[in-house]
């Protein structure tokens, strides 16, 4: 047996790799039931709340760093309006319906996850934790979600192939090199059982962080980094290029309008990813799930899409997979969950999202994301002023003065 075969089996079995009991999901032939029997805030769990993960990564980290999680890109706008296209949805339960088994698992590319949940690609995760995307992935793994590596991310290509061989794993391109350099990158994928490639689109141009500025902070990967003038260049060639010579599924990441959904459907995309980086790229962009609807009725079921953009709780997923997403990016929460405590926050970050998302859905009055539609939603007015991390009341955080 391989070790991360025999590691998945003592998470099923309620273990993890220290011994400690976890108090969340039990996995039973490879399904997951939810354990009812402990009522809230009552098991011995470090982390009961989303919120906790946050602070503790707050505690742990630098300014440097946890400005990387916190920041966007000059006025923070886009990222602001992310959360706020959150906040704007509201939903319509459903009532007397029998909803003692929920079951929030869903197929993907073939395989079964505990959540349509993917850890998104996030750059220089190695700042957050020396295992980096190694760690991230084995945890995606141990729960039951995929994850998707950047290519500007440690351990590489190979490494986390090593690291997390039986992970849903996914490989993230910035072109950094001709032709030849994206074919070498696309095989190694392929090579290394990745199980679908992603070109991001939306990074032409590097932002303005002005956080980083601020502090005439600059990260060591941004003064070694080269072949900017690829990305910049990159075009719709690149594309067709990939999908001429390579059968692995394509994803486009960045995508943010109609017109860019339907050019990539016609060129074979398998999937589209709604995206604005996290506000970190074009600011004054709209929120991902504003954009989102637009998305799915152009696409018209040619292609499946995934979508991220501040999404925090579980009541965010489900509001993601009732607006017609077939995936879920978590992008800022990975980071924290990853400088709180590793694999462990990584695992206990999910097991929290799944329980936030099985009473969400109970509450809706439905069993499974499959009868959810469009009617569970309705426009409303949000209550709160949006931030980074608005979705948790209870979350202080000293502000910094730059």
């Amino acid at each position: 047996m391989r070790p991360a075969t025999r590691v998945a089996l003592l998470v099923c079995r309620g273990v993890n790799r220290r011994g400690a009991k976890l108090q969340s999901a039990r996995c039973r032939n490879g399904s997951e039931t939810h354990e009812r029997g402990a009522e809230l805030g009552t098991t011995n769990e470090e982390f009961q709340n989303l919120h906790e993960l946050i602070r503790r990564a707050r505690a742990n980290l630098n300014q440097n760093a946890w400005d990387y999680i916190a920041g966007a890109s000059e006025s923070e706008t886009t990222m602001r309006r992310n959360r706020m296209a959150l906040d704007e949805i509201a939903f319509r339960p459903r009532v007397l319906r029998d909803v003692q088994k929920v079951d929030t698992s869903v197929e993907v590319f073939g395989r079964k996850l505990r959540l349509p949940v993917m850890m998104a690609p996030v750059g220089a995760l190695e700042m957050f934790d020396p295992g980096s995307g190694g760690v991230v992935g084995s945890g995606a793994g141990l729960f039951g979600a995929a994850h998707m590596l950047s290519s500007v991310s440690q351990p590489g290509l190979e490494g986390l192939a090593k690291a997390a061989p039986d992970t849903l794993r996914i490989f993230q391109l910035y072109v950094r090199g001709d032709d030849a350099y994206v074919e070498d990158q696309v095989k190694r994928a392929v090579d290394n059982g990745y199980t679908a490639f992603c070109l991001t689109v939306d990074t032409a141009h590097y932002s303005r962080r002005e956080r980083d500025l601020a502090k005439r902070y600059v990260r060591e990967s941004r003064v070694r980094a080269s072949g900017g003038e690829f990305q910049m260049g990159l075009s719709w060639r690149t594309v067709k290029l990939i999908k001429d010579k390579f059968r692995i599924p394509l994803i486009l990441k960045g995508i943010a309008t109609a017109e860019d959904a339907v050019m990539a459907c016609d060129h074979g995309v398998e999937w589209i990813y709604v995206s604005n980086h996290g506000g970190r790229q074009l600011d004054h962009g709209r929120g991902s799930m504003q954009v989102l609807p637009e998305i799915v009725k152009a696409v018209g079921g040619r292609a499946k899409i995934m979508v991220d953009g501040s999404i925090c709780r579980g009541t965010d997923i489900v509001k993601a997979i009732a607006s017609g997403a077939d995936l879920v990016g978590i992008g800022r929460m990975q980071c924290c969950a990853l400088a709180a405590k590793g694999e462990e926050g990584i695992v206990r970050l999910l097991e929290l999202l799944e329980d936030e998302t099985i009473r969400c859905l109970g509450l809706l009055g439905v069993t499974s994301f499959g009868e959810l539609s469009g009617s569970y939603l309705h426009a409303a007015a949000p209550t709160n002023l949006p931030h980074v991390f608005s979705s948790f009341p209870l979350l202080e955080i000293e502000p910094y003065r730059y």
